[in-house]
């Protein structure tokens, strides 16, 4: 995640309404019609029946009282608008409290094709459909309940299995590949990347694997990890996982397989 950001953060009025203006929700539209042919083409199956069961608008940003009164019926979940960027402990606690943290902002146009930060497109978009399923819902529940029990030096070790699944995991369906994470359905390049690029990796599924394994936000990823089933997940949710980050540490990280960013 960014350290700063050059967005600023849009605040619900006493309705929980955000009011976004109409060149914002031009760019909802826009973002929409662009990714949903590359979702209906590249994204697994549990992410495309989530969309279904939100069916969100497609013409205009999403609230996200709507977004919650869906979640609330079907796994118990709320979305509450948060500043662009929020600390891993916030994070964690929201998850733990089945409460999605969503950035209120919307990308300009300038950033259309890619912004580094996440806004309401990447949260709502591309997280949401998966909590529509309790066994993703549960899986980030875990997420930020062990989040809460760890060191604070822990931290970037556990958010590394968070992001190698919910935001950029593949998963088997028959004899392709397809693409489940949220950060790969809400980005057009990448989710076309982590599915037919021939030259990234893409790993089985293993919990200290994916401890171990550096990443880098703001580039496509080189490794990406595969899911035999979500079976896979669930039984990742039962395991001690403070237990793995402490054998991950033990071990240590692997070499990272991409270039070490420049600084300006």
């Amino acid at each position: 995640m960014p350290k700063q950001t050059s967005y600023t953060a849009k605040h619900p009025d006493a309705d929980g309404q955000i009011r976004y203006t109409a060149s914002e929700n031009a760019v909802w539209r826009d973002l929409v019609a662009q990714q949903q042919p590359n979702v209906d083409r590249y994204a697994a199956k549990p992410f495309r029946d989530g969309q279904r069961r939100l069916d969100l608008p497609q013409d205009r940003v999403p609230q996200c009282t709507e977004v919650s009164e869906r979640l609330l019926d079907l796994t118990g979940w709320t979305v509450a608008p948060v500043p662009a960027l929020i600390g891993f402990s916030k994070f964690f606690g929201m998850l733990a409290e089945r409460t999605f943290p969503a950035a209120s902002f919307i990308r300009s146009r300038e950033d259309f094709d890619y912004i580094e930060e996440p806004d309401i497109f990447h949260e709502i978009y591309g997280h949401t459909p998966l909590l529509t399923d309790p066994r993703f819902a549960r899986f980030s529940q875990k997420i930020g309940e062990t989040g809460l029990t760890c060191d604070k030096a822990d931290y970037a070790w556990l958010i590394r299995l968070y992001w190698f699944t919910i935001e950029f995991g593949l998963i088997k369906e028959g004899p392709e590949i397809k693409a489940l994470g949220s950060g790969l359905a809400s980005s057009p390049g990448e989710l076309r990347h982590s599915v037919e690029e021939v030259a990234v990796e893409r790993k089985p599924f293993d919990v200290i694997d994916i401890l171990r394994t550096p990443y880098r936000i703001d580039i496509n990823q080189p490794i990406y990890f595969v899911l035999d089933n979500v079976d896979q997940l669930l039984e990742a949710a039962k395991r001690d996982l403070r237990a793995d980050i402490k054998r991950a540490q033990a071990l240590g990280l692997f070499a990272p397989t991409y270039p070490e960013k420049k600084i300006a």
